[in-house]
């Protein structure tokens, strides 16, 4: 039922999945579905539970950056398979069992590989906030792939005024380089990962250090 439920939501988004749609889909009635979860948000918990099992777990033998950069990138892969899930990773509800697995990975190969309690709390709450966000920003945006946008981007350019063109230069900058080449959601998305990843081996040095457990 949770795969299914899954499968759902990738096709409909999470505006149009209601225990109804699922039942439908499943070929029962919708009361047949409480013989498994007691309400939405338990079925829902166990939706997201599902995306988070597809996230490589941390860990701290690989070397943290590498740990780090992969769990990034599979959530964030993660994410793009699932898009309806991205605002409820970090829900209220009950966590399930691989999302207990993977913060508690998260916090370990920090903590083994020398972080600070505190310091492994920056870093977790750092690498969260830039793949949901950067997650967000994907789903929001109208194009796909970088052709997508360059078309997008030649019809702006096409678009805007002389005037326009004085006022903004570098705006129109942006736009005319985004014509040419497109944006890649996945060269950008790594470039910004990398560019957290530097700025942590930096500072970290300078963060108090307290011995890992």
């Amino acid at each position: 039922m949770l795969r299914a439920g899954v499968a759902l939501a990738d096709d409909v988004g999470i505006d149009g999945f209601t225990m109804r749609t699922l039942a439908t889909e499943l070929g029962v009635v919708p009361m047949a579905l409480y013989k498994h979860v007691a309400n939405k948000q338990e079925l829902l918990d166990g939706m997201v539970d599902l995306v988070w099992s597809e996230v490589i777990e941390p860990r701290a033998e690989r070397g943290w950056r590498r740990a780090m950069r992969e769990r990034s990138v599979s959530l964030r892969d993660a994410l793009e398979r699932h898009r309806w899930a991205v605002g409820l990773m970090e829900a209220h509800g009950r966590p399930g069992p691989e999302n207990l697995r993977q913060h508690n990975a998260m916090m370990g190969c920090l903590r083994k590989s020398g972080f600070s309690f505190r310091t492994t709390v920056h870093v977790t709450s750092t690498l969260d906030a830039y793949v949901y966000g950067f997650a967000l920003q994907q789903k929001t945006l109208s194009f796909e792939t970088p052709e997508e946008s360059a078309e997008a981007a030649a019809a702006t350019q096409r678009d805007i005024p002389p005037e326009a063109a004085m006022l903004y230069p570098h705006l129109l900058e942006v736009v005319s380089e985004l014509a040419r080449s497109g944006y890649d959601y996945d060269e950008e998305f790594v470039v910004g990962l990398d560019l957290i990843l530097d700025g942590v081996d930096v500072l970290r040095s300078d963060w108090r250090q307290e011995p890992a457990d």
